[in-house]
């Protein structure tokens, strides 16, 4: 497998750092952002193969990033997952599906699952693409 780039978003330093150890260690390229500003300079520059994106954050929250991220032709494409310790109201989960290609309600997470998850979108794209 070649070394994937994730792009974790979060405004928590603590849950950014262990998003980061835990990810690097199953053998992915981490790049991190503590704001949606951030996040949308840095996955235009680095065009990451995935953003890990927390829903609720100061500023521009997570659905907003991820809109905005849909409408630029640089990053349209990059597949999103949310992960977010909310609980779902309907609506508001089939408006993240809208804009995400998968919802994480269990923040605390478990790096096992988020890494199966993180396989499963990258594993569609990539049948998508061909």
């Amino acid at each position: 497998m070649d070394r994937k780039n994730i792009l974790i978003v979060d405004d928590e330093k603590d849950v950014l750092m262990v998003l980061e150890k835990g990810l690097t260690s199953e053998g992915y390229s981490v790049i991190t952002a503590s704001s949606g500003n951030e996040a949308i300079d840095l996955a235009k520059s680095r065009r990451p193969d995935i953003i890990i994106l927390d829903v609720l954050m100061p500023g521009m929250d997570g659905g907003e990033v991820a809109g905005k991220l849909k409408d630029i032709p640089e990053t349209k494409d990059i597949p999103v997952i949310f992960l977010t310790g909310m609980l779902p109201a309907r609506e508001e989960s089939e408006g993240f599906r809208m804009v995400a290609e998968h919802v994480l309600f269990d923040k605390p997470y478990e790096i096992l699952k988020l890494i199966n998850v993180i396989e499963n979108v990258l594993l569609e794209k990539q049948i998508s693409l061909k």
